[in-house]
């Protein structure tokens, strides 16, 4: 099959990977673009692997504000060269978090970044609630784990829906980027804070 330059595009805009490799993916795959994609994602996750053990010490420190200032995010991704710190590629992956972190609020940036005793509060809860509604005992703990998998889902940033497409998530985002810039990248930390945040609500 004849693959050309608008399927190159195609794919390239999909997956974040390089016009050589996407045209690869796409020769190997017949032309088949979903095929292609998949040959993409899964050379990806093995290059993502192989780069995480690179030290990866430059970068950013990016600063957002957000409703007039009701909202502001501190956020640093960091990278292995000053090279990549100052493309703009980097820079607007940097702003994208800022943004997510602002609309989304999470509290942890990994999975296992969790505080155990949080998740174990969290399981008491949902089994208190199921039991509460009546729940069969068998059928509990299924309910209490689609609730434990939709709480990380809400508050662990790369298990988050990106807000500007639905159809992945941040760390599907993270991914693309990690192999179009061909270094390791690490979100550190973050910070959100919001105006009043942590202040005596008044009593109605």
């Amino acid at each position: 099959m004849n693959i050309t330059t608008d399927m190159i595009k195609e794919l390239r805009g999909m997956t974040g990977a390089g016009v050589l490799d996407c045209r690869k993916a796409l020769e190997g795959a017949d032309g088949d673009m979903e095929k292609a994609k998949d040959f993409l994602r899964e050379k990806g996750l093995a290059l993502i692997a192989k780069r995480a053990a690179r030290v990866a010490s430059d970068g950013v420190i990016e600063l957002y504000s957000h409703g007039n200032g009701r909202v502001g995010v501190m956020v640093e991704l960091n990278c292995e060269t000053d090279f990549v710190a100052r493309s703009e590629a980097f820079r607007k992956l940097s702003h994208e978090l800022a943004l997510q972190i602002a609309a989304a609020a999470p509290l942890y940036i990994k999975e296992e970044d969790v505080d155990p005793d949080e998740l174990e509060r969290e399981v008491q809860i949902a089994t208190a609630k199921a039991r509460e509604e009546g729940k069969a005992e068998a059928v509990i703990p299924r309910i209490v784990e689609g609730y434990i998998k939709k709480y990380k889902d809400e508050t662990v940033l790369m298990r988050q829906t990106y807000i500007r497409d639905d159809t992945i998530t941040i760390q599907e985002l993270f991914n693309q980027n990690v192999a179009a810039m061909g270094e390791n990248l690490v979100i550190r930390r973050f910070a959100r804070w919001e105006l009043g945040e942590g202040l005596p609500k008044e009593e109605e």
